[in-house]
């Protein structure tokens, strides 16, 4: 028997990443320095050293800038400062919000796609794409064949301006059922259990995990 979200109770809360703090707190400095377009940042070494973190958490603070366009890494050169979005460019807006905001939006578009997926009209493509073929996918492969299914569509569009700036889920052992989950659901042509493996599924790892909506456990159960 399935328990209800108040039996299960609150999930755990979501702690931005250091690299994703110092990133914000990056951004923060070249708005008060009042940088501007070509503005080189201070060597990584130095950078690093100035803020207390290791070379790897800022390189990745400053992938995370680069992907949000408010920087440029060049090699050889160093991290320059981009022209900053222009207030009406989404990117950019969704760029100001934190990440647990942005996957709070994400999944929600996901749980979208996923009930396009699942009513596409062609069983025999559904089953091609996502039927079991005795291997197991990743989350990378198993939401690139969703989002095929879900055809060229503004739900998709809105998913990939989001995932550029939250990551994808951690491959554990309650994303694997999830994404089986989903597969039956889709292959099935039901919408509404595509919508509900996907809920929760950008939530951490260590979220309780619900029965399957499709077959009642967390067991694969891939039929036409």
């Amino acid at each position: 028997m399935r328990q209800s979200d108040e039996q299960r109770g609150p999930r755990p809360v979501q702690r931005p990443r250091l690299y994703e703090h110092l990133a914000q707190h990056i951004a923060s400095f070249i708005e008060a320095q009042g940088l501007v377009a070509g503005d080189r940042l201070p060597p990584e070494r130095q950078l690093a050293r100035d803020l207390g973190v290791s070379r790897a958490t800022l390189t990745r603070a400053l992938a995370a800038l680069e992907t949000q366009g408010r920087v440029e890494v060049r090699h050889g050169v160093g991290a320059l400062v981009r022209q900053a979005p222009p207030p009406g460019d989404l990117t950019g807006r969704i760029a100001a919000h934190p990440t647990s905001e942005v996957a709070v939006a994400r999944e929600a578009v996901m749980v979208g796609v996923a009930r396009a997926a699942a009513s596409h009209p062609h069983k025999g493509m559904r089953i091609a794409m996502l039927g079991d073929d005795g291997t197991i996918p990743t989350f990378d492969e198993v939401w690139r064949c969703v989002r095929r299914l879900a055809g060229k569509s503004l739900l998709v569009e809105l998913d990939d301006v989001l995932a550029a700036q939250c990551a994808d889920p951690e491959e554990t052992s309650g994303l694997r059922s999830r994404l089986d989950d989903l597969a039956v659901a889709v292959v099935r042509g039901d919408p509404d259990a595509a919508a509900a493996a996907c809920t929760g599924i950008l939530a951490p790892a260590t979220a309780p995990q619900t029965a399957s909506p499709v077959t009642g456990d967390t067991g694969k159960a891939y039929t036409s």
